[in-house]
Protein backbone atom coordinates (compact mmCIF):
# COMPACT_ATOMS: atom_id res chain seq x y z
CA UNK A 1 0.00 0.00 0.00
CA UNK A 2 1.32 3.43 -0.93
CA UNK A 3 2.34 5.62 2.00
CA UNK A 4 1.23 9.16 1.22
CA UNK A 5 3.65 10.50 3.82
CA UNK A 6 6.45 9.58 1.41
CA UNK A 7 5.55 12.49 -0.86
CA UNK A 8 5.64 15.08 1.94
CA UNK A 9 9.42 15.71 1.54
CA UNK A 10 8.92 16.20 -2.20
CA UNK A 11 6.11 18.71 -1.79
CA UNK A 12 8.14 20.49 0.88
CA UNK A 13 11.19 20.80 -1.37
CA UNK A 14 9.05 21.90 -4.32
CA UNK A 15 7.09 24.61 -2.55
CA UNK A 16 10.01 25.93 -0.49
CA UNK A 17 12.03 26.28 -3.71
CA UNK A 18 9.06 27.95 -5.42
CA UNK A 19 8.65 30.49 -2.61
CA UNK A 20 12.37 31.22 -2.33
CA UNK A 21 12.73 31.73 -6.07
CA UNK A 22 10.15 34.50 -5.87
CA UNK A 23 11.33 36.02 -2.59
CA UNK A 24 15.00 36.09 -3.56
CA UNK A 25 14.53 37.95 -6.84
CA UNK A 26 14.48 41.47 -5.35
CA UNK A 27 17.28 40.51 -2.95
CA UNK A 28 19.42 39.41 -5.89
CA UNK A 29 19.17 42.87 -7.43
CA UNK A 30 19.81 44.52 -4.08
CA UNK A 31 23.03 42.59 -3.44
CA UNK A 32 24.26 42.58 -7.02
CA UNK A 33 23.79 38.83 -7.47
CA UNK A 34 22.68 39.22 -11.07
CA UNK A 35 24.01 38.19 -14.46
CA UNK A 36 24.78 40.96 -16.92
CA UNK A 37 24.97 40.41 -20.70
CA UNK A 38 28.46 40.37 -22.22
CA UNK A 39 30.35 38.86 -25.14
CA UNK A 40 29.71 35.31 -23.85
CA UNK A 41 26.23 35.89 -22.46
CA UNK A 42 23.55 36.95 -24.93
CA UNK A 43 20.54 37.19 -22.60
CA UNK A 44 18.60 40.40 -22.12
CA UNK A 45 18.65 42.51 -18.96
CA UNK A 46 19.88 41.79 -15.45
CA UNK A 47 18.90 38.24 -14.50
CA UNK A 48 18.99 37.05 -10.85
CA UNK A 49 21.53 34.28 -10.11
CA UNK A 50 19.65 32.90 -7.11
CA UNK A 51 18.28 29.68 -8.57
CA UNK A 52 21.01 27.51 -7.09
CA UNK A 53 20.72 29.09 -3.65
CA UNK A 54 16.96 28.48 -3.64
CA UNK A 55 17.43 24.85 -4.69
CA UNK A 56 20.01 24.24 -1.96
CA UNK A 57 17.94 25.88 0.78
CA UNK A 58 14.82 23.97 -0.31
CA UNK A 59 16.72 20.68 -0.04
CA UNK A 60 18.00 21.63 3.42
CA UNK A 61 14.54 22.61 4.69
CA UNK A 62 12.86 19.51 3.22
CA UNK A 63 15.54 17.24 4.70
CA UNK A 64 15.28 18.75 8.19
CA UNK A 65 11.52 19.23 8.42
CA UNK A 66 10.60 15.79 7.08
CA UNK A 67 13.54 13.95 8.64
CA UNK A 68 14.75 12.64 5.28
CA UNK A 69 18.53 12.89 5.31
CA UNK A 70 21.23 11.92 2.92
CA UNK A 71 23.91 9.55 4.17
CA UNK A 72 26.45 11.39 6.37
CA UNK A 73 23.99 14.27 6.24
CA UNK A 74 25.84 16.88 8.32
CA UNK A 75 28.93 16.54 6.16
CA UNK A 76 26.95 16.52 2.92
CA UNK A 77 25.24 19.75 3.86
CA UNK A 78 28.50 21.21 5.14
CA UNK A 79 30.22 20.49 1.82
CA UNK A 80 27.17 21.75 -0.07
CA UNK A 81 27.05 24.97 1.96
CA UNK A 82 30.69 25.66 1.13
CA UNK A 83 30.21 24.98 -2.59
CA UNK A 84 27.08 27.18 -2.72
CA UNK A 85 28.91 29.98 -0.90
CA UNK A 86 31.82 29.61 -3.31
CA UNK A 87 29.41 29.80 -6.23
CA UNK A 88 27.70 32.89 -4.83
CA UNK A 89 31.04 34.65 -4.38
CA UNK A 90 32.03 33.67 -7.91
CA UNK A 91 28.70 34.90 -9.29
CA UNK A 92 29.13 38.22 -7.48
CA UNK A 93 32.86 38.91 -7.79
CA UNK A 94 34.07 36.56 -10.59
CA UNK A 95 36.78 34.78 -8.61
CA UNK A 96 39.96 33.62 -10.30
CA UNK A 97 39.81 30.14 -11.81
CA UNK A 98 42.75 28.93 -9.71
CA UNK A 99 41.25 30.22 -6.47
CA UNK A 100 37.91 28.62 -7.27
CA UNK A 101 39.65 25.34 -8.08
CA UNK A 102 41.50 25.28 -4.75
CA UNK A 103 38.24 25.79 -2.86
CA UNK A 104 36.63 22.97 -4.84
CA UNK A 105 39.46 20.64 -3.81
CA UNK A 106 38.72 21.56 -0.20
CA UNK A 107 35.03 20.69 -0.63
CA UNK A 108 35.97 17.41 -2.32
CA UNK A 109 38.21 16.59 0.66
CA UNK A 110 35.23 16.95 2.99
CA UNK A 111 33.41 14.32 0.95
CA UNK A 112 36.33 11.89 0.62
CA UNK A 113 38.14 12.28 3.93
CA UNK A 114 35.61 13.58 6.43
CA UNK A 115 32.49 11.81 5.17
CA UNK A 116 34.47 8.74 4.06
CA UNK A 117 32.45 8.71 0.86
CA UNK A 118 35.21 7.81 -1.56
CA UNK A 119 36.01 5.44 -4.41
CA UNK A 120 37.56 2.24 -3.13
CA UNK A 121 37.23 0.16 -6.31
CA UNK A 122 36.98 0.88 -10.02
CA UNK A 123 35.51 -2.53 -10.78
CA UNK A 124 36.74 -5.04 -13.32
CA UNK A 125 37.65 -2.58 -16.09
CA UNK A 126 40.37 -4.68 -17.75
CA UNK A 127 38.93 -8.20 -17.29
CA UNK A 128 41.66 -9.05 -14.78
CA UNK A 129 39.67 -8.58 -11.58
CA UNK A 130 38.52 -5.64 -9.52
CA UNK A 131 40.88 -2.69 -9.33
CA UNK A 132 41.13 -1.74 -5.66
CA UNK A 133 42.57 1.70 -5.01
CA UNK A 134 43.35 1.52 -1.32
CA UNK A 135 44.52 4.87 0.08
CA UNK A 136 44.88 6.21 -3.45
CA UNK A 137 41.08 6.14 -3.57
CA UNK A 138 40.94 9.28 -1.44
CA UNK A 139 43.01 11.31 -3.88
CA UNK A 140 41.33 9.79 -6.92
CA UNK A 141 37.92 10.68 -5.49
CA UNK A 142 38.95 14.28 -4.85
CA UNK A 143 40.05 14.67 -8.47
CA UNK A 144 36.83 13.05 -9.72
CA UNK A 145 34.64 15.25 -7.52
CA UNK A 146 36.32 18.44 -8.77
CA UNK A 147 35.98 17.15 -12.34
CA UNK A 148 32.25 16.46 -12.05
CA UNK A 149 31.57 19.79 -10.31
CA UNK A 150 33.27 21.63 -13.16
CA UNK A 151 31.63 19.46 -15.82
CA UNK A 152 28.18 20.57 -14.65
CA UNK A 153 29.41 24.13 -14.20
CA UNK A 154 30.73 24.22 -17.77
CA UNK A 155 27.60 22.74 -19.31
CA UNK A 156 25.44 25.48 -17.80
CA UNK A 157 25.41 27.64 -20.91
CA UNK A 158 21.79 27.89 -22.07
CA UNK A 159 18.46 28.00 -20.29
CA UNK A 160 17.47 24.69 -18.76
CA UNK A 161 20.61 22.76 -19.63
CA UNK A 162 22.29 22.26 -16.25
CA UNK A 163 18.95 21.74 -14.51
CA UNK A 164 17.61 19.48 -17.25
CA UNK A 165 20.77 17.38 -17.41
CA UNK A 166 20.66 17.03 -13.63
CA UNK A 167 17.09 15.74 -13.82
CA UNK A 168 18.06 13.18 -16.46
CA UNK A 169 20.96 11.86 -14.36
CA UNK A 170 19.02 11.88 -11.08
CA UNK A 171 16.07 10.02 -12.65
CA UNK A 172 18.53 7.41 -13.93
CA UNK A 173 19.87 7.06 -10.38
CA UNK A 174 16.31 6.57 -9.10
CA UNK A 175 15.75 3.88 -11.73
CA UNK A 176 18.96 2.04 -10.79
CA UNK A 177 18.15 2.19 -7.08
CA UNK A 178 14.70 0.70 -7.71
CA UNK A 179 16.16 -2.04 -9.92
CA UNK A 180 18.64 -2.88 -7.16
CA UNK A 181 15.83 -3.18 -4.63
CA UNK A 182 17.03 -0.13 -2.73
CA UNK A 183 13.84 1.88 -2.90
CA UNK A 184 14.47 3.33 0.53
CA UNK A 185 17.25 5.49 -0.89
CA UNK A 186 15.32 7.05 -3.77
CA UNK A 187 14.14 9.97 -1.66
CA UNK A 188 17.65 11.44 -1.80
CA UNK A 189 17.66 12.12 -5.56
CA UNK A 190 13.91 12.76 -5.63
CA UNK A 191 14.19 15.67 -3.18
CA UNK A 192 16.80 17.28 -5.43
CA UNK A 193 14.53 16.75 -8.44
CA UNK A 194 11.57 18.30 -6.60
CA UNK A 195 13.64 21.40 -5.82
CA UNK A 196 14.95 21.75 -9.39
CA UNK A 197 11.56 21.55 -11.14
CA UNK A 198 10.23 24.97 -10.00
CA UNK A 199 13.57 26.54 -10.95
CA UNK A 200 13.22 25.13 -14.47
CA UNK A 201 9.71 26.58 -14.65
CA UNK A 202 11.10 30.09 -14.13
CA UNK A 203 14.32 29.51 -16.08
CA UNK A 204 12.50 28.21 -19.16
CA UNK A 205 9.56 30.61 -18.76
CA UNK A 206 6.91 27.91 -18.69
CA UNK A 207 3.32 29.07 -19.01
CA UNK A 208 2.39 30.85 -15.80
CA UNK A 209 6.03 31.54 -14.89
CA UNK A 210 6.96 34.02 -17.61
CA UNK A 211 8.39 37.42 -16.85
CA UNK A 212 10.56 36.29 -13.93
CA UNK A 213 13.67 34.81 -15.53
CA UNK A 214 16.12 33.27 -13.03
CA UNK A 215 19.49 31.65 -13.62
CA UNK A 216 20.99 28.81 -11.60
CA UNK A 217 24.34 30.55 -11.30
CA UNK A 218 27.64 28.91 -10.40
CA UNK A 219 26.19 28.22 -6.95
CA UNK A 220 23.52 26.03 -8.50
CA UNK A 221 25.54 24.24 -11.17
CA UNK A 222 28.31 23.39 -8.70
CA UNK A 223 25.78 22.27 -6.08
CA UNK A 224 24.02 19.86 -8.42
CA UNK A 225 27.41 18.61 -9.63
CA UNK A 226 28.50 17.92 -6.06
CA UNK A 227 25.18 16.28 -5.19
CA UNK A 228 25.28 14.00 -8.23
CA UNK A 229 28.86 12.85 -7.68
CA UNK A 230 28.11 12.33 -3.96
CA UNK A 231 25.17 10.06 -4.81
CA UNK A 232 27.05 8.18 -7.54
CA UNK A 233 30.04 7.39 -5.33
CA UNK A 234 27.80 6.50 -2.39
CA UNK A 235 25.74 4.00 -4.39
CA UNK A 236 28.51 2.59 -6.62
CA UNK A 237 30.85 1.52 -3.83
CA UNK A 238 30.77 -1.05 -1.05
CA UNK A 239 29.25 -4.49 -0.66
CA UNK A 240 25.70 -3.14 -1.02
CA UNK A 241 26.35 -1.02 -4.11
CA UNK A 242 23.27 -0.41 -6.27
CA UNK A 243 25.27 -0.22 -9.49
CA UNK A 244 28.83 -0.57 -10.77
CA UNK A 245 31.35 2.30 -10.99
CA UNK A 246 31.45 2.21 -14.81
CA UNK A 247 27.66 2.62 -14.86
CA UNK A 248 28.05 5.81 -12.83
CA UNK A 249 30.52 7.09 -15.44
CA UNK A 250 28.01 6.51 -18.25
CA UNK A 251 25.29 8.43 -16.38
CA UNK A 252 27.38 11.61 -16.44
CA UNK A 253 29.14 10.73 -19.67
CA UNK A 254 27.97 13.66 -21.77
CA UNK A 255 29.00 16.46 -19.35
CA UNK A 256 32.34 14.67 -18.82
CA UNK A 257 32.98 14.31 -22.54
CA UNK A 258 32.05 17.91 -23.25
CA UNK A 259 34.47 19.09 -20.55
CA UNK A 260 37.25 16.74 -21.68
CA UNK A 261 36.94 17.74 -25.34
CA UNK A 262 36.95 21.45 -24.51
CA UNK A 263 39.95 21.17 -22.21
CA UNK A 264 41.84 19.10 -24.79
CA UNK A 265 41.14 21.67 -27.49
CA UNK A 266 42.31 24.51 -25.25
CA UNK A 267 45.48 22.65 -24.26
CA UNK A 268 46.31 21.95 -27.92
CA UNK A 269 46.09 25.67 -28.63
CA UNK A 270 48.30 26.50 -25.67
CA UNK A 271 45.43 28.16 -23.81
CA UNK A 272 44.52 27.73 -20.16
CA UNK A 273 42.16 24.76 -19.80
CA UNK A 274 40.16 26.88 -17.34
CA UNK A 275 39.67 29.75 -19.78
CA UNK A 276 35.95 30.29 -20.60
CA UNK A 277 34.81 30.43 -24.22
CA UNK A 278 31.81 29.88 -26.49
CA UNK A 279 32.78 26.55 -28.01
CA UNK A 280 30.84 24.09 -25.89
CA UNK A 281 28.37 21.60 -27.32
CA UNK A 282 25.42 23.97 -26.93
CA UNK A 283 27.36 26.76 -28.66
CA UNK A 284 28.11 24.44 -31.59
CA UNK A 285 24.45 23.45 -31.95
CA UNK A 286 23.33 27.06 -31.90
CA UNK A 287 25.99 28.22 -34.37
CA UNK A 288 24.83 25.39 -36.63
CA UNK A 289 21.39 27.01 -36.73
CA UNK A 290 19.44 25.46 -33.86
CA UNK A 291 17.48 27.66 -31.50
CA UNK A 292 18.21 27.63 -27.78
CA UNK A 293 15.25 25.32 -27.12
CA UNK A 294 16.20 23.00 -29.98
CA UNK A 295 19.78 22.79 -28.72
CA UNK A 296 18.45 22.05 -25.22
CA UNK A 297 16.23 19.22 -26.46
CA UNK A 298 19.03 17.74 -28.60
CA UNK A 299 21.58 17.76 -25.76
CA UNK A 300 19.15 16.36 -23.19
CA UNK A 301 18.27 13.63 -25.66
CA UNK A 302 21.97 12.81 -26.04
CA UNK A 303 22.39 12.81 -22.26
CA UNK A 304 19.40 10.47 -21.94
CA UNK A 305 21.03 8.05 -24.41
CA UNK A 306 24.18 7.97 -22.28
CA UNK A 307 22.09 7.26 -19.17
CA UNK A 308 20.10 4.62 -21.03
CA UNK A 309 23.30 2.84 -22.05
CA UNK A 310 24.41 2.83 -18.42
CA UNK A 311 21.08 1.51 -17.13
CA UNK A 312 20.74 -1.15 -19.85
CA UNK A 313 24.34 -2.22 -19.29
CA UNK A 314 23.58 -2.64 -15.61
CA UNK A 315 20.34 -4.56 -16.22
CA UNK A 316 21.96 -7.04 -18.60
CA UNK A 317 25.25 -7.18 -16.66
CA UNK A 318 27.32 -6.17 -19.68
CA UNK A 319 30.97 -6.85 -18.71
CA UNK A 320 32.58 -3.83 -17.10
CA UNK A 321 35.54 -3.97 -19.47
CA UNK A 322 33.17 -3.74 -22.44
CA UNK A 323 31.37 -0.77 -20.89
CA UNK A 324 34.71 0.90 -20.15
CA UNK A 325 36.30 0.48 -23.57
CA UNK A 326 33.01 1.42 -25.20
CA UNK A 327 33.06 4.65 -23.23
CA UNK A 328 36.68 5.39 -24.17
CA UNK A 329 35.94 4.69 -27.85
CA UNK A 330 32.92 7.03 -27.75
CA UNK A 331 35.01 9.69 -26.00
CA UNK A 332 37.58 9.55 -28.81
CA UNK A 333 34.87 9.78 -31.48
CA UNK A 334 33.16 12.63 -29.64
CA UNK A 335 36.42 14.54 -29.24
CA UNK A 336 37.31 14.08 -32.91
CA UNK A 337 33.90 15.31 -34.06
CA UNK A 338 34.03 18.35 -31.77
CA UNK A 339 37.52 19.29 -33.01
CA UNK A 340 36.51 18.96 -36.67
CA UNK A 341 32.83 19.83 -36.57
CA UNK A 342 32.98 22.93 -38.82
CA UNK A 343 35.11 21.21 -41.43
CA UNK A 344 32.61 18.34 -41.46
CA UNK A 345 29.68 20.75 -41.76
CA UNK A 346 31.29 22.56 -44.70
CA UNK A 347 31.89 19.27 -46.53
CA UNK A 348 28.31 18.21 -45.86
CA UNK A 349 26.99 21.50 -47.28
CA UNK A 350 29.11 21.08 -50.43
CA UNK A 351 27.76 17.56 -50.96
CA UNK A 352 24.22 18.78 -50.40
Amino acid sequence: MFDYLQIVPLFTAFFVALILLVVMTPLAHQFGLVDQPNIRKRHHGMVPLTGGVAIFMAVVVASIVTDVWMKNNPLFFTASAFIVLLGMLDDRFELSAKGRLMCQFGVAAIMAWSAQNYITSLGNLFAIGDIDLGLAGYFFTIVCVVGVINAFNMIDGIDGLAGGMSLVVLLAVVCLLLLAGNGGAIMEPLIIIAAIVPFLAFNLSWKGFRGNKIFMGDAGSMFVGLTIVWLLVDHAQGTEAAFRPITAVWLIGLPLMDMAAIMYRRARKGQSVLRPDRKHLHNIFMRAGLSSNQALIAILFMGSIYCLIGVVGEIFAVPEWAMFFGFIALLMVYSYIIQNIWRMIRKFKKLA
